[in-house]
């Protein structure tokens, strides 16, 4: 029976490497979707002679801090913008001016949201504060900015409990870790579906112009598949727990008989 033993404890172990290996992959994965710019991107045809005498306007009220939805968001139009979670960024030429052709020399542009913005309301005619506060996308707009910094805490602390359970040389506690990361597979889930929705109520009120294209980012993809990898690692971390702790009662039951 020890050798069968030997041969549980390996395959426990197995398990519990995927998993941990798992659970560093979203986590990186998480990070870096909340840290980079390209969770959605606007794709002009000709972004360098949209930069006209108007155009300069725009970019001027687009680095603003009064800036509101719709003027930075016509600027996202008009200048090949992309849009993260806690920035917004355009293209634009280096120099413009009324007397030099378009240039094919271009430069990124970046305002970051404040905090106060990511909790501002969303009104529902964007950009007219009279219109009232269209309740949906702004409850959608603020949960897709706590949603991921949830999901990241909860792996964390799960990790927290996988380090104190390798300490006391037990398995069972992994199950909470595999609970955190359950939930934590939920919240990212979650933020997934709240910033497609909140994308297609934008776009409802300010529809994309003939000439623009919109398609979600590399960023939104790595949030995507940070999903079912906290999935993986929670089933995994559970069942190597639950399946351990029977079968250490099976072997601690035959033993006593």
């Amino acid at each position: 029976y020890s050798s069968k033993g030997v041969m549980m404890d390996n395959r426990f172990a197995t398990a519990l490497v995927i998993a941990c290996v798992l659970s560093l992959i979203s986590t990186i994965y998480m990070a870096a979707s909340i840290g980079t710019d390209f969770w959605y991107e606007y794709h002009t045809l000709s972004p360098a002679e949209n930069v006209s005498e108007a155009g300069r306007s725009v970019l001027e009220e687009f680095v603003s801090e009064e800036a509101d939805e719709k003027t930075y968001t016509d600027a996202l139009f008009r200048c090949n913008g992309t849009v993260g979670l806690w920035r917004r960024c355009i293209t634009v030429p280096k120099t413009s001016h009324w007397y030099s052709p378009p240039e094919t020399d271009m430069t990124t542009n970046c305002i970051s949201f404040s905090l106060s913005d990511q909790f501002m309301e969303k009104y529902i005619e964007p950009g007219n504060h009279n219109s009232g506060t269209d309740l949906n996308r702004t409850y959608l707009w603020r949960l897709q900015f706590l949603l991921p910094f949830v999901s990241l805490g909860l792996m964390c602390f799960g990790a927290l409990i996988g380090l104190c359970a390798c300490a006391c040389r037990s398995l069972y506690p992994a199950i909470a870790t595999g609970v955190l990361h359950f939930l934590a597979g939920l919240c990212t889930l979650g933020l997934v579906g709240c910033y497609v929705a909140g994308i297609e109520l934008l776009h409802k009120k300010l529809p994309l112009p003939d000439d623009v294209r919109g398609e979600f980012g590399w960023s939104f993809c790595l949030a995507c598949v940070s999903a079912p990898l906290q999935f993986m690692a929670a089933a995994l971390f559970i069942w190597a727990a639950r399946t351990n702790r029977k079968e250490f009662m099976l072997l601690k039951a035959y033993r006593v008989a």
